[in-house]
């Protein structure tokens, strides 16, 4: 009920109001919180182009045939898409150990970069497998490097200090995500999608990202694409203002978000994750195997179960998240930069992407 008298209150700064209400750990008040699997209130069906994705496709990217998805929009949020697990079975798999094996890998960008020697984080993975397979549940054990990762950076890398993008710093988007990224807009009625960037980001219980609206792309015509897995979270969809209560939702691991038109500059946040609601180390959707029979030209690779196990220890306390942008439209170039040193520079803390830690005694700042 508190939760509901917050979102009706407006005024100044309402969605921090809110941001704060739902990041108290002790906050057990999530009746006001959507969840898509019972849709209902203010949710209604959305339509998606069946035709513009052939089945074959869809299973080279590790979803289901689009007929199959349900997608859902909410009222009062025109251009908001969100598509409940839409992947085969076993194919979340592939994309978290991308994102934990493959993608942290140079010439991509990570948090790390900023503090340790280059030499030093060339395999994250190599260097906390073992550290991450052994590890108990005591919160006290000392953290791997792979559980230090808050962001990795991807295609045009997006620098945190300019909030720009730039032509001089660009490395090449991984082919895969690309392929999955391109049958997921096609769906929602965005045919000719480019990937162009990614933000990866790597939560724990303790983590939660500030509020602010994604606008640094040079083209808002096209959709960003949300991807989840791992751990569920508490997302908070707000207004063009920050004086405009937002919406709290729900995401679990395989549901993907899309916002586009008006929903593509609203103001969100991820004040919380949750453990999933199963009430398991993992969602039952990521105990599941992948098929042995995969399609021709299939981007998905099977995982062994030595990396799964890792990928496993991993998520049982940690959630990620890919989101998917791109940059400029059809023809266009970024405009002329006066420095063109192709250095990215991030913040010293990392106001975007948060996390209350025992080893802090400050308290991070909320927006």
């Amino acid at each position: 009920m508190a939760a509901a008298a917050l979102t009706r209150e407006g005024g100044e700064d309402a969605f921090r109001r809110l941001f704060r209400f739902y990041r108290q750990r002790d906050s057990s008040d999530l009746r006001g919180v959507v969840d898509f699997s019972v849709p209902g209130g203010q949710v209604f069906r959305s339509q998606l182009s069946i035709s513009s994705v052939s089945d074959q496709d869809a299973y080279r990217a590790g979803l289901q045939p689009v007929s199959q998805w349900k997608a859902y929009g909410l009222n009062g949020y025109p251009g908001f898409i969100f598509i409940p697990n839409p992947f085969l079975p076993g194919c979340q798999r592939h994309w978290v150990k991308q994102c934990l094996k493959l993608y942290p890998q140079k010439p991509n960008v990570c948090n790390l970069d900023l503090h340790m020697a280059p030499e030093k984080t060339i395999d994250l993975w190599g260097q906390s497998k073992e550290q991450l397979r052994r590890k108990g549940s005591s919160k006290w054990e000392p953290r791997s490097l792979l559980e230090k990762l808050r962001w990795v950076t991807l295609g045009y890398h997006y620098n945190w200090n300019t909030k720009k993008y730039s032509a001089n710093h660009y490395t090449p988007f991984p082919s895969d995500l690309a392929f999955l990224s391109e049958q997921v807009a096609a769906a929602c009625g965005f045919r000719g999608f480019q990937a162009q960037a990614g933000i990866l980001n790597y939560y724990h219980f303790d983590s939660s990202l500030g509020i602010h609206v994604d606008e640094s792309e040079l083209d808002h015509s096209r959709p960003l694409l949300s991807f989840s897995f791992g751990q569920s979270s508490i997302f908070l969809l707000g207004g063009l203002k920050r004086e405009e209560a937002p919406t709290a939702m729900f995401m679990h691991s395989g549901d993907i978000m899309v916002m586009s038109g008006f929903s593509r500059l609203l103001y969100h946040a991820v004040p919380r994750v949750l453990p999933n609601p199963e009430g398991t180390a993992l969602p039952s959707c990521l105990d599941q195997a992948l098929s042995s029979d995969l399609p021709v030209g299939s981007v998905i690779e099977h995982s062994s179960d030595e990396d799964w196990q890792v990928c496993a220890k991993y998520l049982q306390s940690s959630r990620i998240n890919m989101t998917i942008r791109q940059v400029l439209a059809e023809g266009q170039k970024f405009p002329e930069e006066s420095g063109k040193n192709g250095v990215v520079q991030a913040p010293s803390e990392d106001s975007h992407h948060q996390e209350n830690s025992r080893a802090k005694r400050h308290k991070p700042n909320t927006d």
